[in-house]
């Protein structure tokens, strides 16, 4: 059989009347499914022509060249705000940047310009996710002194209260991470749909303290997560980023929203991140950003 997010409104009423819906999920065993950390980064570079150059070869020379700046400008960002004790850890985090994949997310801005001295010119401005070497990073991930330390790179925890769940069992997500960080959470069955969990219409703030535990559904959320069939695997989802989250096409689903937005584009739109700039810091030009999903199941006891 194939699985499937069963969704049910319930009436509720609480100690004012008013009726409040609640969803009900599909949902059960969750193991993890991938987690990756990595770093959202603006940069600027150009290219000129010359005599020995195509408008086109100057135009890749520009975006290599623009994608190098986005891998400094991330290496120069985690060395600041990270602070291993461990120079051994230090040294994986520093390799993990050195040996960095780059890919671009958006281009901002670009253009061909003449220079009085380089003649023509191509530019460019975009924002591009660096992926850290993922050997070195396994390595610090391992490493369970960096579990909560908030001078480490952005991690977040993801689980739920059990291992199994059966039929009409209700299910809880937990969150942690180990600084201040905004997140989404996605839930995602057989059929490719998505809900997002939170925010939601009835809780809007998507901004969590460090070091803190915290429990999905719960506080405003109108909705529970109830295990019914059709069983079988779905993911629970966690986008996290030290800045505010780029923006999904969302339509109300009850207590929650269904994500419009394709389900291709969802982790690239996510991560058009909104760089926000420090008070203290005259220019801002990378945040750091956490994927983590669960695999889910249900069951039938």
């Amino acid at each position: 059989m194939k699985a499937g997010v069963m969704i049910m409104t319930i009436v509720k009423k609480h100690i004012f009347g008013a009726a409040l819906v609640l969803l009900i999920l599909c949902v059960a065993i969750a193991s993890p499914l991938r987690a990756a950390q990595s770093t959202i980064a603006e940069a600027e570079g150009y290219a000129c022509m010359g005599d020995d150059k195509s408008r086109k070869q100057t135009e890749n020379e520009a975006y290599a060249s623009t994608k190098r700046k986005a891998a400094e400008n991330a290496s120069t960002y985690i060395k600041s705000e990270t602070q291993v004790k461990d120079m051994e850890l230090e040294k994986d985090l520093i390799n993990a940047y050195a040996n960095a994949t780059v890919k671009v997310i958006q281009v901002l801005e670009k253009g061909w310009f003449k220079d009085p001295s380089l003649g023509e010119c191509y530019k460019l401005k975009m924002k591009a996710e660096v992926i850290p070497d993922d050997k070195s990073m396994a390595k610090l991930s391992k490493e369970e002194s960096l579990g909560d330390d908030p001078s480490a790179p952005l991690k977040i925890r993801l689980w739920t209260d059990k291992k199994e769940y059966g039929q009409s069992e209700k299910i809880k997500i937990f969150i942690k991470g180990n600084k201040p960080f905004y997140a989404r959470i996605l839930y995602r069955d057989s059929r490719g749909t998505l809900l997002q969990l939170l925010p939601n219409p009835y809780r809007s703030d998507n901004y969590f303290q460090g070091a803190v535990i915290y429990e999905i559904p719960s506080g405003s959320d109108q909705f529970e997560l109830e295990v019914n069939p059709p069983f079988g695997e779905e993911n629970i989802i966690v986008y996290a980023s030290s800045s505010p989250l780029g923006e999904l096409g969302l339509k109300d689903q009850g207590p929650v929203y269904k994500v419009t937005t394709r389900a291709k584009d969802v982790g690239q739109k996510t991560r058009g991140i909104k760089i926000l700039q420090k008070s203290d810091v005259k220019e801002k030009t990378a945040s750091e950003f956490y994927e983590d999903t669960l695999a889910v199941k249900t069951m039938k006891k």
